[in-house]
């Protein structure tokens, strides 16, 4: 099956060039085939492959494609590399991204553009495949852009309302600014090792002594690009604003696909990064203080679809933060488990603003655990799951950030564990307001409120299951258990792991920080509910006063407003002023200086043209008599 993993990214690129040429001319019923039979065949070979990793009937292998890139001494294959991280990665992107689509068939339905919807998803699968499938850093970098470039379509994919314009192309301005430093750090990994595939680096590499300033620049300008695309400090805004797309994007985006893109480069690039202990700090402070600070805004919003989104970068965070620490395995284990319950928060956010007939606003919801039951119960689950209460998935590989984090140093522990505490009250925040007490919206809503049909609850009841046994692959020792996925990428992360001095903490320290989280987590969600179920208490209506603190939170810390007014507005009048003088004076004046020539010397040589046979055979005669005597003149 191997040699047939070229498929995996094929079957999702024939779907969109079926659908996006054809798309219009079949039925809707036709393009959700299409779309949903592509994606769920890319998943059965992904999962063939994975149990044959398992199973040990095949290894680690590069498989070769075609020649791609070949000029003087350097050469470029076109080829995948199949192991366990890029499987891991296969199965999430493949399997939430069919059950997204098949949700996608329910919630779109009505969209006019459905097929257009449809390519569009495909096509963004299929650069994520080909991103996480390639084996050197030069595809990785195709299936980079090609994520961009999909996320910019698929936000401003209701293009007549210019916000969401705006919020497409906010996204795709950030995202640049990321892809400068990741392209720079591609082109200087080249000058360094004479090669961009990942086998030709990193055996180099691992004769590397630590904190080679070579090594340093590279894994700082590479961390560059993932802080644009996985939403970190200083580069987050995009995703935020992001939440303009239709909710299955924003489900595609957060869970599978574009915002993970950098915790998997970081992952597949560990070794570069273990030797560069500067850039490991960096990360890990980067990480957790996006885990605080998007968590303390997400305190405080209203709009069902912001809460997540900062609740995205928040757990983006702490991925970074497990990577910066050291624990490879525990961030694609919170990659795989933010997958399942962050697909399904979007998803049930989905199904209640179709219930509530658009409205996102949580404080004029309440109350419809009884007229959304599924949606309710599975909100619940994603709802446990990400605040990390046992034995939901989130649970177990956020713990294991955080045992790593409090080995490394304390006060990562420290930190990680206060976002963790407001991860857990804005999510029964927005549980408890949206799904219990009275309904607060108006009688037409109210009359409106509905389940969502099947297509649309089938993949919330999967998403559910999986948020609840996803954790399992990832006991920890100190529980009894058997780390089964830390197991399957050891092969990956094994160069690392023989760098670096594992922080080993004591089983008893260890059930004593999880205990001490619980405890405090349980003690958060009393108080929450003590809030908003008991004192049934309402967030204020917009305009009403406010006290500073809630109002720097608010208003994100007007970070965008520092933005717009530091780097916007003086980038906007330093062009406006290049575009008077250079564009218009100096470039505009010499094109239309030469163009004001050629039409006066064409007047002047078009009074050659008087259609006068005389005329002609005169200037004939002139023209010989000067060619016969053109030296002697």
């Amino acid at each position: 099956m191997i040699n047939f993993v070229w498929l995996i990214p094929v079957f999702p690129l024939i779907g969109f060039l079926i659908i996006g040429l054809f798309g219009k001319k079949f039925s809707k019923g036709v393009v959700a085939v299409i779309g949903c039979t592509t994606i769920l065949a890319a998943f059965i070979i992904s999962a063939i492959l994975f149990f044959q990793l398992i199973s040990g009937s095949i290894t680690a292998t590069t498989v070769p494609l075609f020649d791609w890139i070949s000029a003087g001494s350097f050469s470029a294959p076109f080829s995948f590399l199949v192991d366990p991280l890029s499987s891991i990665f296969l199965l999430i992107i493949t399997g939430v991204g069919f059950l997204i689509h098949l949700y996608s068939v329910g919630y779109m339905h009505d969209d006019e553009a459905f097929y257009r919807f449809f390519s569009y998803l495909n096509l963004f699968i299929f650069f994520m495949l080909l991103l996480v499938l390639g084996s050197n850093y030069l595809i990785l970098f195709v299936g980079w852009e090609g994520v961009g470039l999909c996320s910019y379509l698929l936000i401003g994919f209701w293009f007549k309302n210019n916000d969401y314009n705006n919020a497409a192309k906010k996204a795709f301005v950030m995202n640049r600014i990321g892809d400068l430093g990741f392209l720079l750090g591609i082109i200087l990994i080249y000058i360094t090792f004479g090669s961009t595939s990942y086998s030709g680096i990193f055996s180099q590499a691992k004769f590397f002594t630590a904190g080679r300033p070579v090594l340093t620049a590279i894994t700082l300008l590479l961390f560059v690009g993932a802080m644009g695309k996985s939403a970190q400090i200083p580069l987050y805004t995009w995703l935020p604003d992001a939440m303009a797309g239709p909710t299955p994007v924003s489900a595609l985006i957060h869970a599978a696909t574009m915002v993970t893109a950098g915790i998997y480069m970081i992952a597949r690039s560990n070794i570069l990064y273990t030797l560069s202990p500067f850039t490991m700090s960096l990360v890990a402070i980067i990480g957790v203080v996006t885990a605080v600070f998007a968590a303390s805004i997400a305190l405080v919003q209203n709009d069902i679809k912001k809460v997540l989104a900062y609740s995205t970068v928040s757990q983006l965070g702490y991925m970074f933060l497990g990577l910066g620490v050291g624990a490879f395995t525990g961030a694609v284990f919170h990659v795989m488990t933010h997958a399942f319950f962050k697909a399904l928060l979007f998803l049930g956010a989905g199904s209640v603003i179709h219930a509530m007939g658009g409205e996102q606003d949580i404080r004029k919801m309440g109350g419809l655990k009884k007229h959304l039951p599924i949606t309710a119960i599975t909100f619940l689950i994603a709802t446990l799951a990400i605040s990390g209460i046992p034995p939901f998935a989130g649970f177990f590989s956020k713990d294991e950030i955080l045992a790593h984090a409090f080995g490394s140093n304390v006060w990562y522990w420290v930190l990680g564990l206060g976002g963790s505490l407001m991860t857990a009250f804005y999510m029964f925040r927005l549980l408890y307001l949206t799904f219990y007490g009275k309904f607060r919206g108006t009688e037409k809503q109210e009359h409106h409120l509905h389940e969502s049909p099947s297509i649309m609850t089938i993949p919330l009841i999967v998403l559910a299951v999986l948020s609840v046994v996803g954790g399992f692959v990832g006991i920890p020792e100190s529980l009894g258990g058997t780390h089964i996925l830390n197991k399957f990428l050891s092969p990956v992360f094994a160069d690392s792991t023989l760098k670096t001095l594992p922080d080993i903490l004591s089983a008893g320290t260890e059930q004593m920080l999880m205990g001490i989280t619980v405890v405090l987590l349980l003690g958060v969600i009393y108080f929450a509910r003590h809030k908003y179920i008991v004192k049934q208490e309402i967030p204020v209506a917009e305009g009403q006063k406010i006290g500073f603190v809630h109002k720097l939170l608010y208003h994100k810390y007007f970070v965008d407003e520092l933005y717009n007014n530091v780097i916007t507005k003086p980038l906007d009048a330093l062009s406006e002023q290049f575009d008077k003088t250079f564009e218009n004076r100096l470039i505009g004046g010499t094109v239309n200086g030469i163009g004001k020539l050629v039409v006066r010397l064409s007047d002047l040589f078009r009074r050659l043209q008087t259609g006068s046979i005389g005329f002609y055979i005169f200037a004939m005669v002139i023209s010989i008599i000067c060619i016969l005597f053109y030296k002697v003149l």
